[in-house]
């Protein structure tokens, strides 16, 4: 990155924001190589306005010029105000609405992030149309662009523990109508992908972590309130959201017709149980536990996007420590649970 990882603390969301949106050289010189302007749609989320502000910085680092905007309805306007001082340029769009897709500029290359997951249930028709129309959307009014598409390790089944993770080849087995919807984005982008020859890469991202959500934060939250850890899903991959964005921008490079596939995975299995009690040494915090950690759990193998799209910088160790002080010194929190226990696919 390019700037230094402080050891054991980050003292403010300033100086988190700055991290998060931290290009790496491998990144700098991809957008040294990289032609035409980069449109997000969906960066009013938790990742946008990380991965836009990256995308300036790293144009910036590399001296090219480009605009790099951010699409999104901005529901949240504390999100299209992080963007801005980033320096991306903001829209706010329906992107549901084809009238309002057809008036945003052209780009030659797209990331998409748009979506829905949590309230799913009970509201099933709005995430499939969210999940799957809204991508045909976007798909049809860029044809001919470079995309990358979010996904989610939740299109695999569970995999038993010993196996190593998911990989790219392997069937895909969602598990509940939040994960057969996101099965369903991918299979519409890969259809337009061939069909209006855009180039596509669809990057399986679980989990990304940063001081205010993620798996980390949600176990640290658990151990600091001393309520017991369930875990029974007991393994988890995790990666820094800094790093996921720097793999995201760097898929770029690798889209391709057909679409392609690749996992944003931190590199290690990481045992819930061994989480929470080195959390609770942080802490210095009993900690309990409930139920037994079933044989298979949510897990993908992240080797190939390694390859392609370099090695994440910042280690569980790292990510652990910073996030036990924040919580310590109540720290901002966006009060989003992943629901990461959850086996039977009901977000």
């Amino acid at each position: 990155m390019s700037e230094t990882l402080p050891d054991d603390s980050i003292r403010n969301v300033e100086q988190l924001e700055r991290l998060l949106s931290a290009p790496n050289e491998p990144l700098v010189a991809s957008m040294r190589h990289l032609q035409g302007d980069i449109l997000v749609l969906g960066a009013g989320g938790k990742m946008g306005p990380s991965l836009a502000t990256m995308a300036v910085r790293a144009t910036q680092t590399a001296g090219v010029r480009r605009r790099v905007i951010g699409v999104s309805r901005f529901s949240d306007s504390h999100s299209e105000a992080a963007l801005r001082r980033g320096g991306v340029e903001t829209i706010r769009c329906d992107l549901l609405d084809p009238d309002q897709v057809a008036l945003l500029p052209d780009a030659e290359n797209v990331i998409f992030m748009a979506g829905t997951k949590f309230g799913t249930t009970g509201r099933e028709s709005l995430t499939w149309m969210m999940n799957t129309v809204m991508p045909g959307v976007a798909a049809r009014r860029f044809a001919g662009s470079r995309f990358v598409v979010f996904s989610t390790g939740n299109v695999y089944p569970l995999t038993p523990i010993d196996q190593g993770g998911a990989r790219e080849t392997d069937p895909t087995g969602p598990i509940g109508e939040y994960a057969a919807s996101c099965l369903g984005r991918e299979r519409v982008f890969e259809y337009y992908a061939t069909a209006f020859h855009s180039p596509t890469i669809i990057a399986r991202l679980n989990y990304a972590v940063e001081l205010r959500y993620g798996v980390l934060v949600d176990l640290a939250r658990t151990v600091w309130e001393q309520r017991p850890i369930d875990v029974t899903m007991g393994y988890v991959n995790v990666i820094w959201q800094g790093d996921a964005c720097a793999m995201m921008l760097r898929a770029l490079e690798h889209a391709s017709v057909p679409a392609s596939i690749i996992n944003v995975v931190g590199p290690e299995t990481l045992s819930v149980r061994g989480i929470a009690r080195r959390f609770g040494q942080l802490m210095n915090r009993p900690v309990g536990f409930v139920g037994e950690e079933a044989g298979d759990a949510l897990l993908s193998n992240g080797m190939l996007g390694y390859e392609r799209l370099g090695w994440p910088e910042v280690d569980h160790e790292r990510m652990i420590r910073w996030i036990a002080e924040w919580v310590m010194h109540d720290g901002q929190c966006l009060a989003k649970p992943t629901h990461f226990q959850c086996r039977d696919g009901r977000f």
